[in-house]
């Protein structure tokens, strides 16, 4: 099976909450990861270099399977 690496970046934010980015999605961890690398010396990331995650996913499956409320 195939994965996927997903590299987003969350920024707690006082006035608005969580400010979340996908940053890019990624054929290995390590990619993934130089990526990270890359972008922790850019300005407003690098105020918030912990922000950072990096999560797997199995390709040509479904990630989110219950719907929406309201």
């Amino acid at each position: 099976m195939e994965t996927a690496y997903v590299l987003h970046h969350v920024r707690s934010d006082d006035e608005y909450g969580d400010d979340a980015k996908l940053i890019g999605v990624y054929s290995s961890p390590s990619r993934a990861e130089a990526a990270a690398k890359r972008l922790r010396q850019v300005p407003g990331f690098s105020a918030h270099p912990d922000g950072f995650t990096i999560d797997p996913y199995p390709v040509d499956e479904d990630h989110w399977r219950d719907g929406f409320i309201g």
